[in-house]
């Protein structure tokens, strides 16, 4: 794991929710450059900033999680995971190195990692098919993040592409790491809009972001 977490940080979020903001370190900087990001991006590289804050895990514990968000949305959504941790909404993994780690990092096999930015374009619907929409996605600017995608996956036409999520594609009832009221709230609070509100059979549970799209 070349991006690493600051030791002092790693036990002060133990005692309450902590958020930082920061520029991408260099070495990150290396990590995203040519995989995640090209110039070309709608964002450079300076416009970044990585979000470190404390969730909730799975196993009723506190971690310290990183994600690369767009520097105007960092506080705001520093703001968005501490309302998350104040109601022990529980998250499976946040971690840089889950999202931009080069061939043989290895990632969690449910691969249910909570992230926001990658330079790509916007995914069609399964309804459609296809690998590209031709527009850039919210994630290529960094205004967009998706929670918890196997508890929260993206359906078309009753279908998603995810086979680890299909038991989540029905809504009901409501289980562990789906979104709730009060996710949405939180979201809601600083003008972002939700996928699993989009009109048509297209829904992207898992997906907030700035413009709603």
């Amino acid at each position: 794991m070349r991006a690493t977490i600051a030791p002092w940080l790693a036990l002060a979020v133990f005692q309450g929710f902590h958020s930082v903001v920061a520029p991408l370190p260099p070495p990150l900087r290396a990590e995203i450059s040519g995989h995640s990001w090209h110039p070309g991006c709608p964002v450079p590289l300076s416009g970044l900033r990585l979000l470190t804050v404390t969730y909730w895990g799975f196993d009723h514990r506190p971690h310290a999680g990183q994600m690369v968000v767009n520097g105007r949305a960092a506080q705001p959504l520093a703001r968005v995971f501490r309302r998350l941790y104040q109601v022990r909404f529980p998250v499976h993994h946040m971690s840089v190195r889950y999202t931009y780690g080069g061939p043989g990092t290895p990632r969690p096999r449910d691969g249910d990692f909570t992230a926001s930015f990658s330079c790509r374009q916007a995914v069609p619907s399964p309804c459609s098919g296809g690998t590209g929409t031709g527009s850039w996605s919210e994630h290529a600017y960094g205004l967009a993040v998706d929670l918890n995608p196997v508890e929260n996956p993206y359906v078309g036409c009753g279908m998603t592409r995810d086979k680890t999520a299909l038991s989540y594609v029905d809504r009901s009832p409501l289980r562990r790491g789906m979104v709730t009221p009060a996710v949405l709230q939180a979201f809601h609070s600083i003008g972002w809009g939700w996928g699993g509100a989009w009109f048509g059979s297209t829904k992207d549970y898992m997906h907030f972001s700035a413009s709603g799209h």
